[in-house]
Parts: C-alpha cells; structure tokens; sequence
C-alpha cells in the first residue's frame, strides 16, 4: 500500500485546477471572478496539495504521539487564524462579523443573545415548547446560549471554540482510521482533514455545521472502538447511542443515518469482538430499543415528515430557482444528482448572482470534486479486498447520509453536503493507499473529466439564467 500521498497526483490537481479556471475566466470573460477569489482559490488548492504530499512523507518517521500532537497544533493555528482573519474581513466587507448572506448565522446569534438574557425557563419554553424552533435546530441554539450565559454575547468565543473542536476532530479520524485501516492511511486521513479548505473556513460561521461533524465523528469514533473492543461496559455503549441522539437536534437526517449506519455495521461487521452472537444480539437489542423509544416522539414525527415530504421539498426548490431565472434547475434532479454524491458540489469559477460564498469556497469544492475518484475507488478496492465488512460503519454513514441529501432539494448545496466530508476523507486516504498500476491508469482520464465538469458547471450555471 502506498504509505504518503504521491506528489503525481498533487501536481495533476493543480494543473487541471489552473486550466480550468483560466479556461473559464476567458470563455465567459464577463463574468470573471475578481482576482482576489482566485487567489484564494489557489491558495486552497496548492496548499492542500502540496502540503498533504509533503506532510505524509516527512510524518512517516514521526512517534505516534508527537504526530498527533503537530496535527492538533496545526491544524488548529490555521482555523484560528481563519477565524480572526475573518471576523475583521466580514466585518468591512458586510458590515458584520458574518458571512456573505448570512441569514441563518445571525438568526442564531440574535436568538441565543436574548435566551441568554432571559431565564433558563424562558430557553426551555422557547426551544421546547412554543414551536417556533424546529427540532434539528434545538440543540445548537441551546450550545450557543449556554456560551453566551458563560462568556457572554461575544461573537468570537464560538468560533474559537469550534477551531478547538475542529482540530480535534483530526484526531478522532486518525483513531477511527488506525483501527480501521492501518496507520498510514490514519495519518494521510488526519493530515488531509487538517488542511481541508472548506472544513476550516466553516469555523469562521456562526453556523451549526461544525459542532454537528464533530459530534457525528465523535459518534463513529466511540461507535467504532465498541465494535472492536474486547470488553464492553455500560458507558461504552450509552456514549455512542447518546452522540446519535444528540444529532437528532442539529440536523434530523444526520441523526437517522448515525442509527442507520450503527446497526448496519453491527449486523455486518467482521471483529473477534464480534464473533460472539450474544453480543451482536445484545446491540441490536440496544439500539432497536433507542429507535422504538424515539419512534414514540417528536424525533420520529419529524424523520418521517422529512421522508413524506421529500418530493414536494425538491419540486418547490426546484421551482423557485427556476422562478428566479436558474431555468435548468428542474432537471436537476435526485435521479441526475445520486450517481455524483461522490464528487458534489460543484466547483463555481465564474462571478454570478452575487454567490460569493461559492466563490469563497471554490477552491474547496475543487479538491472535493478531484479526490471523488479516491472515494469511489475505496469502495471498489473494499469489495476486492474483502474487506468491506470492517469498513461498514464509515461507508453506511456516509452513503445513507449523501445518499437522502442527494435525493433532496439540496443535493449540490454544500453546506447540505459538507457533514459526509470526514466520511470521504477517510475514503480519499484509503483509496489513495491501495493505488496500484492498473487503478493509477484512471487518474488521468480523471483529470480530463474534472476539467470539463468545472467547464459544465459554469455553462449550466449562466445558460440556465439566460446569460449568453
């Protein structure tokens, strides 16, 4: 197995990078993204690159321990240098410290400013009670107030606390990794999660994305040590089963494919700790008994209304882009979507409807859209190798997850899609370390096949609107 992440591959990435976006700039001219975005955008795309090919190398001959260690630093430096850097860059450039359209972020600020100046019944009335709070926003509204109670209403206490819990997520995907795989695709994994552009740029929002991937990967990690673990104990199965249930309140979907995902790898999973029935059958027990208690309740209420009203969701969404102008948003369907779960969103090159917050992350998208053919070849290489059965718990979470996004109104929106990211990255890690000669042969195809996705993209994008 390749141990580092090859430098070929690097290189190539940034070649078809360029070629794009200096092909899309030139074709549609007029609407060029400023030079600013695309240096932003190479900065991402480069530093990602070339910075995972070098750190891989070097980090081979590193202790276990002092690896980590730099990881955390790292990786937590460069989200909160993002953070301050964004904080004063927002604040010129909106006239806020929030994002461009920031409707939701400040939607959650105001709200938990006012929970926090009000007593703890008037937060439990107001989230719990009045039903003016949908579910899946509840349990970020009560994170963010209970912040606000201790440090106050100051918008940058909650986006240091998210560069720390960020930073720390690296760790937990090299545990789950090293367990899973083997070291050197835990490391390439955490290394890749470090650097990943759009995962630090969302610790700059004052939005619910980043605690909820960190608690999603927090459940895979305790989910993963108690399926491999010799002995199990009470507080090594409620942890898992209580991650799982806390997703229920920050996005319901999430918390849906965390149970999906747990008695998937419960019912397939090849472990000597699992080579006993009896403990098989007594997770299942545990977990069918956690679905039944939430079946009786709101959480279940709300899964199966999002489930009924999937269809009427993604027919209104489409209609209203198509209102607006995006013409070709019909056919954009989930039936078009699934097949490119993988690869989604798309990257935007191109200046148009004031999106800048696409074009802010476009270098992000890019490298998502380039390390697709690693997640699919993961999958391929699992089955070969027969080793798709201790892969269960990554790939069910991330496929169940991508898989009703993709079926929904939001299939190529990317804050929608960015909780299956730590899922891919494993997947990139792994599938890059099983290249051998006959799969390397794609890698270039591939790089023909991203450059003229960004090229359709931007084509559908502007077509769609009438604009040449």
């Amino acid at each position: 197995m390749i141990p580092y992440f090859p430098k070929q591959i690097s290189y190539r990435a940034i070649i078809v990078y360029l070629a794009a976006l200096i092909s899309i700039s030139i074709f549609y001219s007029d609407y060029a993204m400023s030079f600013g975005y695309m240096a932003a955008g190479l900065l991402c795309v480069a530093g990602f690159f070339l910075a995972t090919t070098e750190w891989t190398r070097s980090a081979r001959v590193l202790p276990e321990k002092q690896f980590l260690t730099h990881v955390f630093i790292v990786a937590f430096i460069l989200r909160l240098i993002w953070v301050v850097f964004s904080y004063f860059y927002y604040s010129r450039v909106t006239g806020t410290p929030f994002e461009f359209a920031a409707v939701d972020s400040i939607g959650y600020h105001e709200d938990a400013e006012w929970m926090a100046s009000e007593s703890w019944a008037t937060t439990k009335y107001y989230l719990f009670e009045s039903h003016l709070i949908g579910l899946s926003d509840t349990g970020y509204y009560l994170y963010l107030t209970t912040i606000y109670r201790i440090f106050g209403p100051h918008i940058i206490i909650p986006r240091i606390i998210k560069a720390l819990l960020s930073a720390y997520m690296c760790i937990l995907i090299y545990k789950i990794c090293m367990r899973t795989f083997d070291e050197s695709v835990a490391r390439m994994a955490a290394i890749m999660c470090c650097l990943m552009p759009n995962i630090i740029i969302y610790c700059g929002y004052h939005l619910k994305e980043t605690e909820m991937i960190f608690i999603a990967v927090a459940f895979l990690e305790r989910t993963d040590y108690l399926l491999r673990a010799n002995k199990w104990n009470f507080v090594n199965i409620l942890i898992p089963m209580l991650l799982a249930g806390s997703l229920f309140f920050f996005r319901t979907v999430m918390g849906a494919a965390a149970v999906f995902s747990f008695l998937t790898s419960v019912l397939i999973i090849n472990t000597p700790s699992m080579k006993k029935g009896w403990k098989r059958t007594a997770i299942i027990g545990w977990g069918l008994a956690a679905v039944l208690v939430a079946g009786g309740g709101t959480i279940m209420t709300e899964v199966e209304g999002l489930w009924e009203e999937k269809e009427d969701q993604v027919t209104s969404k489409r209609l209203q882009q198509t209102l607006r102008g995006n013409q070709w948003a019909q056919y954009a369907t989930g039936t078009v979507m699934a097949p490119m779960v993988f690869v989604l969103p798309f990257s935007t090159m191109i200046d148009v409807d004031e999106q800048y917050g696409q074009q802010e992350k476009h270098g992000g998208n890019f490298v998502r859209n380039f390390m697709g053919i690693f997640a699919l070849l993961a999958i391929y290489e699992a089955f070969r190798r027969k080793q798709w059965r201790n892969f269960a718990l990554i790939g069910s979470f991330v496929i169940a997850y991508l898989g009703v996004i993709s079926l929904s109104g939001f299939s190529n929106a990317e804050r929608f899609l960015l909780p299956g990211l730590p899922g891919l990255i494993m997947m990139w890690a792994y599938g890059v370390s099983t290249l051998r000669e006959k799969t390397w042969k794609l890698v270039t195809p591939w790089c023909v096949i991203v450059f003229a996705m960004e090229f359709a993209w931007a084509f559908f994008k502007l077509g769609s609107r009438g604009l040449f």
